[in-house]
């Protein structure tokens, strides 16, 4: 992750790898053995990811944006917290089966 908010080529892959398996809308979820709600929206022309998630019954949140450039690579914009937080959550992220399995 540089200052810029661009994630590096040896993480940016699998970040929006497992960004993209996230359903839109909506979904209930683990993450560090805590519940989650977490909601997803993605903008029509597939620019921008919007992601907003809130620990239930507790204090911690996690916001950001995903842009894609012109060109290759994407820019991230966490919402008042590290790079290295909105990461970590989206690769440990758990949603429910319940909504995953009805993405399918």
């Amino acid at each position: 992750m540089n200052g810029g908010g661009k994630i590096l080529p040896s993480v940016q892959a699998t970040f929006e790898d497992a960004l993209a398996r996230l359903p839109d809308g909506y979904v209930d979820g683990y993450f560090d053995y805590r519940s989650w709600g977490v909601t997803v929206k993605r903008s029509e022309d597939g620019k921008r990811t919007w992601l907003y998630g809130e620990e239930l019954g507790g204090t911690d949140i996690v916001s950001f944006n995903l842009y894609r450039l012109a060109g290759p690579g994407s820019i991230l914009k966490p919402c008042e917290m590290s790079s290295a937080k909105v990461i970590e959550f989206v690769f440990g992220f758990e949603p429910s089966t319940a909504k995953a399995a009805s993405r399918s």
